[in-house]
This record gives structure tokens, sequence and C-alpha cells, in this order.
């Protein structure tokens, strides 16, 4: 409690003077740490698996309702597409978890739980794990950092035309993501679903191929399904909420790099 209010103290002041972003913060992770309460870091796997359960549920349930009925009532798909695409996020979130090893303390069944989710949303689970690991062990690097990364002018201006429509142009950066996955960011070499892409590895390399194959997989199960109920019933179904899914982790990330009303610093590395 004591290091809690501690805290809070320091934040409370940082805030009634102007934030100087080249100065160190009041506070260190241990302090952080130490004020968070114990029961929070205990990891229960059978209540995580309770939120697993629920959210599936809740998609299946939104599957079953908007196949049967909503094409009788075509007022209501778009109410279905935000619906879903939202808890398609949600899915995302609890994939996320597995990756951070919050959701359990069995790397096996986070590997597991989270190749299943993010397999579902056409995520690569190890390939986004490690690059996602990446990305927290140098937030807010200009130079290492992996997603958002503000650009060079003399790299901005050699980028393509497609390139920069695409990435920067309204409401395309909205979409980033997939392009993300196949090809990072502008000036960054590599891809997700390589295994000898510059983000791993080699001990790392097998993962990968198993999440390749995880997403491959899905795909496949995709195109099967659309022969069955016709490719413009999958785009219903999953094309659009997978889209609006997309929006809400580019939404969110983009914040998380650069803020809003208060624009957050980005570093360079220290020579």
């Amino acid at each position: 409690m004591v290091e809690s209010k501690k805290i809070a103290e320091n934040m409370k002041n940082e805030n009634e003077i102007d934030f100087d972003p080249s100065s160190a913060p009041p506070f260190r992770i241990a302090e952080i740490r130490a004020a968070i309460p114990d029961h929070c870091w205990v990891k229960d796997p059978w209540r995580s698996m309770t939120y697993v359960v629920r959210d599936i549920v809740i998609v299946a349930g939104l599957f079953i309702l908007a196949d049967v009925y909503f094409n009788r009532f075509m007022f209501l798909w778009p109410i279905y597409w935000i619906a879903q695409g939202t808890m398609f996020w949600a899915i995302f979130v609890l994939g996320h978890d597995c990756g951070h090893g919050s959701f359990s303390n069995s790397i096996l069944l986070n590997n597991v739980v989270g190749h299943i989710l993010h397999s579902f949303i056409l995520v690569p689970y190890h390939g986004w794990r490690i690059s996602h690991r990446t990305h927290h062990q140098n937030h807010g690097n200009v130079e290492k950092d992996e997603s958002w990364v503000p650009l060079p002018e003399k790299l901005f201006k050699s980028l393509d035309y497609s390139t920069k429509f695409l990435r920067y142009k309204i409401p395309f950066p909205m979409f980033a993501y997939p392009m993300y996955l196949w090809y990072r960011s502008p000036g960054k070499r590599g891809s997700h679903f390589n295994p000898y892409s510059d983000l791993f590895q080699p001990n790392e390399r097998k993962q990968i191929v198993t999440s390749t194959i995880c997403w491959t997989t899905m795909l496949a199960l995709l195109f099967y399904f659309s022969t069955i109920i016709g490719p413009i019933q999958i785009l219903k179904l999953y094309g659009l909420p997978y889209l609006i899914f997309v929006m809400w982790l580019d939404f969110v990330t983009y914040l998380h790099h650069h803020g809003h009303e208060q624009k957050l610093p980005w570093y360079r590395s220290k020579v």
C-alpha cells in the first residue's frame, strides 16, 4: 500500500507540470511490480479457460444466429459484423495472454490454446508472439520497436507510391495488420510466416513452421466451407467481422504507441 501511494503521488505531481519526455520516470519497474497486490500475480488456468469457453460460445452463437436468421433481415448484418468483429478481438486478447504466459503457468497449455485462438482469426501464433516480445523489449524505440514506428524522412521518401498510399491514407492504415504480418513495417525485413526471417532465432524456426501450418489449415477450412455455403456467405459470416477485428487491433495498437491528445515520445538507442 505504501508503494501504491508513493507511485500515485509521483504520478499526480508529474501531471501537475509539463511532461518532459527527456527525463527519467519518477518510478522504477520494480516499484510498479511491488505496488501490485500479490493475488494479481496468481495464474488460474481454470478461470482463464472459462473466458475461452465463454467467448467461443458467444462467437458460435452469433455465427448460428446470423446464418439461420439474418438472411431474412438484411438490415441486421451490420450489427452482426460489429458484434462478431469485437468478439474476434476478444479472442485475440485471450491468445495475447497465452503469448505473454499470463494465461497459465503451463507453457504447453498456453501454446495449445494460443494456437487454437489465434489461428481462428488468422494470426500466426508463434510468429506474432516472438515479434510481440521484441515489441515489449523495445517499446518506444524508434529503431527497434515493431509496429507504428515513426519513419525517418529519408526512408519515407524512398517508399513507393503504393506503400505510402496503403500505409498512410485513411482508411487503409486501419487494415494494416495483415500486411504487417506478411511484410512487417516499412524499413524492416522478414515475415511472421518465414522461419528464416530476421525476427526469429534458429531455435525458434520449428515453432514458426508449426504456427504457419495452423494458419494455413484455418485458411483451408474457410475455403472448404465456402464451397458448402458459398463465398458470399463466408464473407458475411467471417470476412467482414475479420475486418472489424483488424480495425480494433490497429486502433488500439496505434493509440498505445502514439497516444491521442498528448502524443507519446519515441526514443533512439543510446550510443
